[in-house]
């Protein structure tokens, strides 16, 4: 094996990580496999002999780079609080593949990468790093050039923000798959009281259509099942899936991808639904899992 040879089965040792990383930091597979990449492409120009850690050195490059990515994003809004929704992650209903399962640790699930996006990129970065993969503040400083004690103020308001949201589902996913069975059943039928029945009083559903236009959201057990009622009249041919690990559903019209839905129970009701319906943005995920 020569030099270069190692050096990539090296990089492989940690490439599931640095994809975890990448995923939570920006929310697009895409860009995150861009983002792992990139880290590849600087340790083949580095002396990789002079690495002592090199899991915490490819970290910090993949942080540094998703970083970089954010700020980009950031600075093509023509609005500057304009939600991005995060690409989903979609599994079979009876199951989660392999390769998803090491993104997902830790219940990723898309309600809390919805709530990153309203993070600016540095505390995203804190955040990610510190509460999400255990790295030191004095490490998280280096990267965004802070102290330590401003790097800790950051990941501090983040866990703030995150924690306000309810972006934990219940852990049962049989006792989740009830509950949405329940709320699109009500949906096909256009049963208004049942549909309001399962959702929360404070319940809030978003949808990305893309096309340059903001996501769309509503609050409210009964503008959201408005909300349902008039989708029904699509005719839309809905299949149950995991989406982020969480039952969920797409939608197809015409035989083609038109929303995935991902959908977040507590306590029995659902708190939260998120519609990821760009067109373009669609059409880039793999949808061929659920035709197996």
């Amino acid at each position: 094996m020569d030099e270069r040879d190692w050096l990539a089965e090296r990089f492989e040792e940690h490439r599931t990580q640095l994809r975890a990383v990448a995923y939570r930091m920006l929310g697009s597979l895409t860009e995150a496999d861009d983002a792992v990449q990139e880290a590849w492409i600087r340790l083949a120009r580095s002396d990789a002999e002079e690495i002592e850690n090199l899991g915490g050195w490819l970290t910090t490059v993949v942080a540094r780079v998703s970083l970089n990515m954010l700020r980009s994003r950031s600075t093509r809004r023509e609005e500057p609080m304009e939600l991005r929704m995060p690409e989903p992650i979609v599994d079979r209903v009876d199951g989660t593949d392999p390769e998803h399962e090491a993104l997902l640790a830790d219940s990723v699930g898309l309600a809390l990468l919805v709530v990153l996006e309203t993070l600016s990129p540095p505390e995203r970065l804190a955040f990610v790093l510190h509460d999400m993969f255990g790295v030191p503040f004095d490490q998280i400083a280096q990267i965004l050039d802070r102290s330590p004690d401003a790097a800790r103020q950051l990941a501090s308001r983040a866990r703030r923000r995150v924690r306000a949201e309810r972006t934990e589902p219940d852990p049962d996913l049989e006792a989740q798959r009830e509950v949405v069975d329940a709320f699109l059943a009500a949906s096909r039928e256009g049963d208004f009281e049942r549909l309001v029945a399962v959702l929360d009083p404070d319940v809030v559903s978003r949808g990305d259509f893309g096309g340059g236009r903001p996501v769309r959201g509503v609050r409210g057990a009964e503008a959201v099942a408005s909300n349902a009622l008039a989708f029904r009249r699509l005719g839309l041919e809905v299949r149950p899936a995991l989406i982020n690990g969480a039952v969920g559903a797409v939608s197809m019209r015409d035989g083609k991808p038109f929303s995935i839905g991902a959908i977040t129970v507590k306590n029995g009701k659902i708190v939260e639904m998120d519609f990821f319906a760009d067109p373009e943005r669609l059409a880039q995920i793999d949808l061929t899992i659920l035709d197996e």
